[in-house]
């Protein structure tokens, strides 16, 4: 009896769990917010951050913007969200209750998102899209969102820098996409190809989207300002300039970080843990061109590699 009953217990805390620690996420997160935003503007990105559901610290960094920037629409719109379950918004719309729509390629990780309980308990649209220069705009009006979006994030593993550059419908007010760290600080990207996957193009999985430089670039056409990235070199972040209130634009070699992580292929698609400049020796070959000039030339003599 008494072991029958330890077991119903015990079974009844394993079905709970994901509930309270979820719940215990939340509120730890929300008393992290509550202090990123005691915090003056131009405090650097990499000091501000921390993780809920972001996948590095990205979290942190937006509790700390959106309590500084007038936000006049509490609407996002991300891209490569897979599951939604590691995310730059999943934490904006359960302890900010804004209203999003989120997007990725594969359909499986889009049933997830509608079948996940958020569905309904919060206003997200998740929409199956192969993203392309020729679309975006397109798949942005159908969120029904006004063009003066709160956030965007985009992080697609590959043609980052060719979608920010084709969107002309909306302008975000505050702006994240992934950079590339390999690629130093020059403005170089890779070349846009419609249907371009990250590990088909090379099998280390380390050739794909843009230098900070590059997207730093884009971002003063577009009349944005570099805020900075996280503390991992992954994700940058931009805020428009007419609302920048007190913030000033980060110098591009302030901003800019190494990442460290090892995330690196062989040729058998096993991980290799490359480090540091090691991982441009597979990829030195290949091609990428400098948005200032509009040249191609490969990474060995872009970036001075042997």
């Amino acid at each position: 009896m008494i072991r029958k009953k330890l077991k119903s217990i015990y079974d009844w805390l394993s079905s709970e769990a994901p509930d309270v620690r979820r719940t215990s996420l939340l509120l730890t997160g929300k008393q992290m917010s509550w202090h990123v935003a005691t915090l003056p503007p131009n405090v650097n990105l990499r000091e501000v951050g921390f993780k809920v559901f972001s996948q590095w610290d990205e979290d942190g960094i937006i509790q700390y913007l959106i309590s500084k920037l007038p936000i006049e629409n509490e609407t996002f719109i991300e891209f490569g969200v897979e599951n939604y379950e590691e995310s730059n918004t999943r934490f904006l719309l359960l302890n900010n209750h804004w209203r999003g729509m989120v997007m990725d390629a594969r359909g499986p990780d889009v049933s997830y998102i509608r079948r996940d309980r958020i569905y309904w308990q919060y206003d997200l649209r998740a929409m199956q899209a192969w993203i392309t220069r020729e679309n975006i705009n397109e798949l942005l009006r159908s969120s029904g969102f006004s063009e003066d979006l709160g956030l965007m994030s985009i992080d697609i593993d590959g043609n980052d820098y060719w979608i920010w550059e084709s969107i002309d419908s909306f302008r975000p007010r505050i702006m994240i996409i992934e950079y590339n760290s390999l690629f130093g600080l020059e403005p170089i990207v890779v070349p846009y190809q419609d249907r371009f996957n990250r590990t088909a193009a090379h099998y280390s999985n380390l050739y794909y989207g843009a230098s900070l430089g590059a997207l730093q670039c884009l971002a003063k056409r577009k009349e944005y300002l570099l805020l900075g990235s996280n503390i991992w070199g992954h994700n940058a972040f931009f805020v428009r300039q007419d609302i920048a209130a007190g913030f000033q634009e980060v110098d591009l070699s302030r901003a800019y970080v190494e990442s460290r992580f090892r995330e690196s292929r062989d040729k058998s698609g096993n991980l290799s843990y490359l480090r540091g400049k090691e991982r441009l020796e597979p990829i030195k070959h290949l091609p990428v061109t400098n948005v200032a000039t509009g040249e191609t030339r490969s990474i060995r003599d872009v970036c001075r590699c042997t």
